[in-house]
């Protein structure tokens, strides 16, 4: 395997390689935003660092440029951070491990943060340079943006004077993203105190789920873990009486959970018509679904006749009702365009929690995603209706704004023409499922013109993420044509 910061372009693969070095996982970005303020003063480049954590530097145009419009370089400084099971890696404190084999770069266990490393890469490169012809350029980079766009909301843009934006965020060549969808995190809380009952006791496990992007993946019809056992319970016979605790499931709520986990209990006479169901449980899912999940593993592992600790039974019932009848995954397709999702749900994460004075409750925790505000808004209401009426707490957060198509849009003219020129062919104008920051930012800054665009980056959010070296030398291109020609 080689050294990353060898590969071609170096001036950008240099920077990528220093910024896997730094820890910077969502909600832990102290570090990389320190490092960017450090990188401005070592540039003598105007910076300001506000107190969510997010970096704006300001570079004089090249000389004879000072006519052209001021341009925004946009990405965002934190990561998604996961890691295969067993990996002993603490991705709030080591270095992500990164490496390649000269075709693509990835991590060993771990996601890379192509998403959205390599924006930070490439905008530094351009600010360091001193070779490359551009306009005046103002470099935008926001915190938190994969747990609900908040670095971009709390930013104060009086300051940015410009209004086009090359946002560095998407993940497929040959694409240009004008328009995405809106979005906000919802919590579904039950509460769930605990009781110890005795029965036969098993450990439920789901694992090595595709999982992927919630907003540009959830077409594909994966299986979620988390939605999974709410399946497990809903199909499974009533003579049963399955009892369950320690609930665990899902990384993100941006990530279509690929593992769940949990205790079951049931009568003490009742283990081989649990193993009997859980055998028809696995074999009915793996043929619904094992063309999306190949590698999906359902277990059910005995512990035999012992005590266990499991949510009281009424409380378990609430939680149970709330996994089976909310929804999860495509809600609502295009109006006359039925190959793009308009509005979605994933339930990305579940976890028991105690409150400061002790009460036991179980969080789910929802990615709400529509290009409709109204449609997000009617959702959201939907959940909360659902949980008030099963006896939970429901609140929002982190929720955005939708990117609406522009149907005049001189910066897309202008990286359209630049492709051409580069590739011999137009590129493909897409809107996506996925959240940007360009709605917040469109949402602040009167008339911005703005698109994204990026690398071929497979498997974001996964441990599975690459990035094509290729892919991100003939995008460092675009990137700097498009900057030598902009007026």
């Amino acid at each position: 395997m080689g050294i990353v910061g060898e590969l071609e372009p170096k001036e950008v693969f240099h920077y990528f390689e220093k910024i896997c070095q730094i820890p910077h996982g969502s909600g832990h970005t102290d570090a990389i935003s320190e490092y960017c303020l450090e990188f401005a003063a070592d540039h003598a480049l105007v910076c300001r660092q506000d107190e969510s954590g997010n970096v704006i530097i300001w570079k004089q145009a090249s000389p004879g440029r000072e006519q052209a419009s001021p341009l925004i370089l946009q990405g965002h400084i934190d990561m998604v951070t996961v890691k295969e099971e067993g990996c002993m890696i603490d991705l709030e404190r080591d270095p992500i491990p990164v490496d390649t084999d000269g075709t693509y770069v990835f991590a060993n266990g771990t996601s890379l943060g192509g998403d959205d490393g390599i924006a930070v890469a490439y905008i530094l490169a351009i600010l360091s340079s001193d070779t490359i012809s551009h306009p005046a350029l103002i470099a935008v980079l926001t915190v938190d943006e994969e747990i609900g766009m908040l670095g971009a909301e709390a930013l104060d843009v009086s300051d940015i004077h410009a209004n086009t934006m090359l946002n560095i965020d998407s993940e497929e060549e040959g694409i240009l993203t004008a328009g995405c969808a809106g979005g906000a995190t919802v919590y579904v809380d039950f509460p769930a105190e605990k009781e110890t009952v005795s029965g036969f006791v098993a450990h439920l496990q789901f694992s090595n789920l595709t999982g992927g992007h919630s907003g540009e993946e959830i077409h594909r019809e994966r299986l979620n873990a988390n939605a999974l056992f709410g399946r497990f319970l809903l199909d499974a016979p009533d003579d049963l009486m399955i009892r369950f605790g320690d609930l665990s499931g899902g990384k993100k709520d941006n990530a279509i959970a690929q593992n769940f986990s949990a205790v079951i209990v049931t009568g003490e006479q009742q283990r081989e018509d649990l193993l009997s169901y859980m055998e028809h449980f696995k074999d009915t899912i793996m043929r619904e679904s094992g063309a999306t999940d190949p590698d999906a593993a359902l277990l059910l592992r005995p512990v035999g006749i012992a005590q266990a600790e499991v949510i009281r039974s009424a409380e378990a019932q609430a939680i149970r009702s709330a996994l089976s009848l909310l929804p999860n995954g495509v809600i609502r397709r295009m109006p006359g365009m039925t190959d793009l999702v308009e509005t979605s749900l994933n339930l990305g994460v579940i976890r028991e929690k105690k409150e400061e004075e002790g009460k036991s409750f179980v969080r789910m925790t929802y990615c709400v995603r529509s290009a409709s505000d109204t449609q997000k808004a009617t959702l959201i209401r939907k959940i909360k209706e659902m949980t008030l009426m099963l006896g939970g707490e429901s609140s929002v957060t982190g929720a955005y704004p939708a990117w609406e198509y522009r149907e005049i849009s001189p910066l897309r003219d202008a990286v359209s023409a630049v492709y051409q020129k580069q590739y011999g062919e137009m590129p493909r104008v897409n809107t996506i499922h996925a959240g940007l920051e360009c709605g917040v930012f469109a949402s602040k800054i009167p008339e911005l013109d703005c698109i994204s665009i990026g690398p071929d980056i497979p498997d974001i959010h996964t441990v599975r993420e690459h990035m094509d070296v290729r892919s991100v030398q003939r995008t460092w291109e675009l990137i700097k044509e498009l900057l030598r020609v902009w007026e």
